[in-house]
């Protein structure tokens, strides 16, 4: 995969005159050539990580039945803030060291996804989705350029050819003039375009299919597909060359889970904008908590008590909405009314000090994202951590969702749609939908996500978008009074 001859390190100072100026000469690309640069680990893991944002989000909006426009513009937004990648005749940006970066996170990402044939073919299904993204959005000068650059094994139909077969494609919606198509045709193999063929918007003629310009892009999306199928088959021949490094190993079956719920932030800093206190945590939870934490609370409140792993999730999630190391023992304290306060400061008070970083070896421990969550050890029967999209029977989530959010604008109409996206696993969809139905009441509509169509991909993500809307309009109420 990645060559070691030849291998030279990438100094983005000297993209701009250096022979790299030919590796990357347009913004798409067939990733034909496999990376002979050295990078560093942590090079290898963020740009692979930024790429995987991007297509953990394509894959949830095939899940959430966008339009292709949605898609697009969701992706567009995404690509912006991950992997950005400038025009050639952008003066102010390297665009060299940009589709370095590209070129290098879609690398990464085939060796995760290489390993079993549901995740190649789920990464084929977004890779090209994103192709066709910037595709559409490429210039035109730009666009043709590439074309030129690749053989994509068709035939400019000629004028006699067009004039032959004249009132044929005018019955396919080609513009004809005076009994001659006036727009290009293109002369393939049928076997390169069975969707139009299935569709039937070309012309078939002794094998060959005769392609109106206006479905040219599907020459294209097909020649991306079969080859970047066949090197996935060759990577995962060649995969088990890689098994015995650790390092990679780690990190790869870490990112070929990215699709099971996103890519997600951590996130460090309190949701509220304040510190919350650990009275305020009730009403919290009934206004703005998913539904892992609010079922987490509800267990809390209605035994007194959590299991270490559901500690562990709830506490995470609350210190990092803004709960203090004194609230946050307050808090657990109120809560564990049916023990000793010896009990409790030899039992718990040191694990909750430990995930404050003030014990142990004084690491300030993230709270856990979806991804995470659904992937842990599934919880036991008198367990309340997990995801419940994934871990409760179907009546027993349904029931809770309606007992949960019914006051919150969640109707038994709306499950029959957050339960087919369970059904396909989907459990973060399914979590953004509910998010978008509960929140309508503020102007959240079907397909907004917690903003700009983004999925839920983190609890405190989720708590924290739900506390801004809710800020907003209490701003807005301020402002008419």
């Amino acid at each position: 995969m990645f060559n070691n001859h030849e291998r030279k390190k990438f100094d983005p100072a000297k993209s701009a005159k250096s022979e790299n100026e030919k590796e990357w000469p347009f913004r798409l690309n067939f990733y034909d050539k496999s990376p002979w640069y050295e990078v560093s680990l942590e090079d290898f893991e963020r740009h692979a990580l930024d790429r995987l944002r991007v297509l953990a989000e394509i894959e949830s909006s095939f899940a959430r039945n966008r339009s292709w426009e949605e898609l697009k513009n969701v992706t567009t937004r995404q690509c912006k803030d991950y992997i950005p990648l400038n025009s050639t005749s952008a003066s102010t940006v390297d665009t060299q060291t940009e589709r370095m970066h590209d070129h290098l996170g879609h690398f990464v990402l085939r060796l995760a996804f290489c390993r079993s044939e549901d995740l190649r073919r789920r990464f084929v299904k977004a890779e090209t989705a994103l192709f066709r993204v910037r595709y559409e959005n490429d210039d035109t000068r730009e666009r043709e350029l590439f074309l030129r650059s690749r053989d994509f094994q068709w035939t400019e139909v000629n004028s006699d050819e067009k004039q032959r077969y004249a009132s044929e494609l005018k019955a396919l919606g080609v513009s004809v003039e005076e009994g001659v198509p006036t727009e290009k045709l293109y002369k393939v193999r049928w076997t390169q375009v069975p969707d139009l063929v299935n569709k039937r918007r070309v012309l078939l003629k002794d094998g060959w299919a005769y392609v109106p310009t206006k479905e040219q892009l599907s020459i294209i999306l097909r020649a991306f597909e079969a080859s970047l199928e066949n090197a996935l088959d060759s990577t995962a021949r060649s995969i088990m060359r890689m098994d015995n490094d650790t390092r990679l190993t780690e990190i790869l079956n870490h990112m070929s889970r990215g699709f099971v719920a996103g890519v997600a932030s951590e996130y460090s800093g309190p949701a509220t904008g304040d510190d919350i206190t650990a009275d305020m945590v009730d009403d919290l939870a009934k206004r703005h908590f998913p539904l892992c934490m609010r079922n987490l609370h509800e267990c809390l409140m209605r035994d007194r008590h959590l299991k270490h792993f559901g500690r562990l999730q709830y506490g995470l999630f609350l210190k990092v909405l803004g709960l203090s190391i004194d609230e946050a023992i307050a808090f657990w304290r109120k809560s564990f009314s049916n023990i000793t306060d010896d009990k409790f400061n030899k039992e718990y008070k040191y694990n909750i000090r430990h995930s404050f970083g003030l014990e142990g070896k004084r690491a300030n421990y993230p709270a856990k994202s979806c991804q995470q969550i659904l992937l842990a050890d599934k919880p036991g029967p008198s367990d309340c951590h997990g995801c419940p999209y994934r871990h409760f029977a179907p009546d027993n989530l349904q029931t809770s969702l309606l007992a949960t959010y019914s006051s919150q604008g969640l109707t038994s109409a709306d499950l029959a749609e957050v339960m087919r996206t369970v059904k396909e696993g989907h459990y973060h969809v399914a979590c953004t939908r509910v998010f978008e139905i509960t929140h309508a009441a503020a102007g959240i509509k079907k397909g907004d996500g917690i903003g700009g169509g983004e999925s839920v991909t983190h609890p405190n993500q989720y708590a924290a978008k739900s506390i801004e809307i809710e800020k907003a309009q209490q701003v807005d109420a301020m402002a008419v009074e």
